[in-house]
């Protein structure tokens, strides 16, 4: 397997573990907005309750430096110079051929 995302002083947890992590992240988000909207169907005034933020997310969600150089990389990248662009562009032409040739010899 690759190696190109991994470095030696960040080792990552299980993927179960995160997954697992999310999960509970999002079920206590899910349950507090049940609480306020409760709330605020009770009576209590939406300016006064306090929004669940989420705060947990993975280090590649809240890692700023990442964040910025993952996009300085990507900025010189032209997207009609990538392989897929070439292959979808082919598949393309020859689909358009086809279908010429099949209304041609209709």
């Amino acid at each position: 397997m690759s190696k190109r995302h991994r470095t030696d002083e960040a080792v990552p947890l299980p993927r179960a573990e995160l997954r697992a992590h999310a999960h509970n992240e999002r079920h206590r988000v899910r349950s507090e907005l049940h609480e306020l909207a409760d709330l605020v169907s009770h009576g209590v005034e939406a300016d006064d309750v306090v929004d669940p933020g989420a705060e947990w997310k993975p280090s590649h969600h809240h890692d700023a430096a990442r964040a910025l150089k993952k996009l300085d990389g990507n900025r010189h990248l032209r997207h009609w110079k990538v392989k897929e662009w070439k292959r979808r562009t082919v598949v393309r032409r020859r689909k358009n051929a086809a279908y010429r040739r099949l209304a041609e010899s209709a």
